[in-house]
């Protein structure tokens, strides 16, 4: 995606490779103040989102040696954020939904049964369970995919709302994550992603840099950037909002809107 000018008064406007042009407006926070100061780091279109590199083999293995143990950890630790997240989505009858790392399934138990949703991820092991969950639960409204986060087998704008819950610290491209998860979905639907990102405190940002080479062994980095995130992608939120208890983690809602030519 090519960015066709840096900004009109409210948006940033981007052209793709097939000439489309889109617009992301912004400028609707839940706390102006966090997101002006996250946007106004300059360097951040150019520093690396993390101290730690992964691969895609590399993450297929870790969450095949963690899928047995996963919901007994991860399950709890991170529910509350589930919850809290899943109350925000704009989700409206009959929205055909995309969750991006679906996992063993948690996450997919709380959508509203009036939403259609398709659940991928990259670990075979992990959406046995996942199917494992759902048949045990009587769930229909699902379908799970065996498939790459940075490079979804979906057409352009399938999806009304694309999220993607505690994703963006395990895979290798953040980037690719999200440019792709803007692809598929609609103009007007909404890109929400769901993660700790590195603390603006600098004592706590340095922990968690020391610790991101060790945490990858238990499924994510603990450093991610989330001005550079934001940067990097070419896209901006319409809202950030902190999550979970302790309120670590944070919600970015992206809303996708067509310019015309």
């Amino acid at each position: 995606m090519k960015v066709l000018r840096s900004q009109t008064r409210h948006a940033i406007v981007f052209r793709t490779e097939k000439g489309r042009i889109y617009l992301i407006s912004l400028l609707e926070v839940s706390d102006p103040s966090t997101t002006v100061g996250v946007l106004a780091k300059t360097d951040a279109a150019h520093r690396a989102l993390s101290v730690t590199d992964v691969e895609n083999e590399f993450v297929r293995e870790v969450y095949a040696d963690i899928s047995s143990w996963y919901d007994y950890f991860f399950g709890p630790t991170l529910h509350a954020g589930r919850v809290e997240s899943m109350a925000r989505l704009p989700i409206s009858i009959g929205d055909n939904v995309l969750e991006v790392g679906v996992g063993t399934g948690i996450n997919a138990l709380l959508y509203p049964k009036h939403c259609r949703l398709t659940g991928i991820d990259f670990s075979e092991s992990m959406l046995r369970k996942a199917s494992r969950r759902f048949h045990r639960h009587g769930v229909h409204n699902v379908e799970l995919l065996k498939m790459d986060a940075a490079d979804l087998e979906f057409e352009d704008e399938s999806f009304d709302l694309v999220y993607a819950p505690y994703v963006i610290s395990v895979v290798p491209d953040p980037i690719k994550v999200i440019r792709e998860m803007h692809r598929v979905c609609r103009v007007g639907g909404h890109v929400v992603v769901l993660n700790h990102f590195l603390s603006e405190n600098r004592l706590l940002s340095l922990a968690e840099r020391l610790i991101s080479p060790l945490t990858v062994y238990i499924g994510f980095k603990a450093d991610v950037d989330l001005p550079g995130f934001i940067a990097q992608s070419g896209f901006q939120p319409i809202s950030i909002e902190r999550v979970n208890v302790p309120k670590l983690w944070s919600l970015v809602t992206f809303q996708k809107s067509l310019v015309e030519a």
